[in-house]
């Protein structure tokens, strides 16, 4: 690290559980974030603030101004443009030494395969079921930690997957019957809701990187009640994806 990043990453510096050779690992990583609405700005944000050295946002959608509310990495005068490279120039005037990498796309098979193969971390800040699980499905096929995040009206989840350390998927938790295609434009969101969970999704990441997060734990957060509540997540046997099937 030169003179200006030791002073830039120097409040991290001075945590124990990061010091200078963590905050190196974080320079040195790659974080794919998936979605960058309302979990995705956060997160990305946050990642950047934080020094992750090379960032790869993944978006196909355009920012639209009901976005506005929640969506704190777009604002007016990115109207019109995709969310993807709107998110990635507040990242990369967050933090001007970071590699960001826009893709304009909703990225599925072998294209969301090779993307994640890059990445040192997954955040899924998507907002729908069948992305959600073919994340979790490549993730855990790839070896690659994923951190994931949902938020709907006034309550959020979170949840941090770990292959290299056998923790039950996203696919013990839902399977493709389940009914959570739940979205904001029908159910609404109380607008700094998204910000908890994806700064928590960002905090997870850097945890994940630095081999101190804790995998297979769910995470749900009341807003209108200001509350946590954690859950162990069993491994599901006859898990598609994680079980012994």
């Amino acid at each position: 690290m030169n003179d200006q990043q030791l002073l830039t990453y120097s409040r991290h510096i001075l945590l124990r559980q990061i010091d200078i050779d963590g905050q190196q690992v974080f320079i040195n990583s790659t974080a794919l974030v998936i979605g960058c609405g309302g979990l995705g700005s956060p997160a990305a944000m946050y990642l950047a603030a934080s020094g992750v050295g090379h960032l790869i946002l993944a978006d196909g959608d355009t920012v639209e101004l009901s976005n506005l509310q929640r969506q704190i990495a777009h604002s007016h005068s990115d109207l019109g443009q995709g969310k993807a490279e709107s998110a990635a120039a507040t990242a990369k005037a967050i933090n001007p030494g970071a590699r960001v990498t826009a893709m304009a796309a909703n990225l599925s098979g072998a294209a969301l395969q090779e993307v994640i193969d890059q990445a040192d971390v997954v955040l899924d800040c998507s907002d729908n079921l069948t992305t959600r699980l073919e994340v979790n499905k490549l993730c855990y096929q790839q070896k690659t930690a994923l951190v994931c995040g949902a938020a709907i009206a006034g309550e959020g989840q979170l949840l941090v997957v770990d292959p290299n350390n056998n923790s039950a998927c996203y696919r013990c938790l839902y399977d493709e019957t389940a009914n959570v295609n739940l979205n904001c434009a029908t159910s609404g969101v109380i607008a700094p809701l998204v910000g908890v969970i994806g700064a928590m999704q960002a905090l997870e990441a850097l945890k994940v990187l630095l081999g101190t997060a804790t995998a297979g734990k769910l995470s749900i957060y009341d807003a209108w009640r200001t509350s946590w509540q954690a859950l162990n997540l069993p491994k599901q046997p006859g898990c598609p994806v994680c079980g012994s099937h």
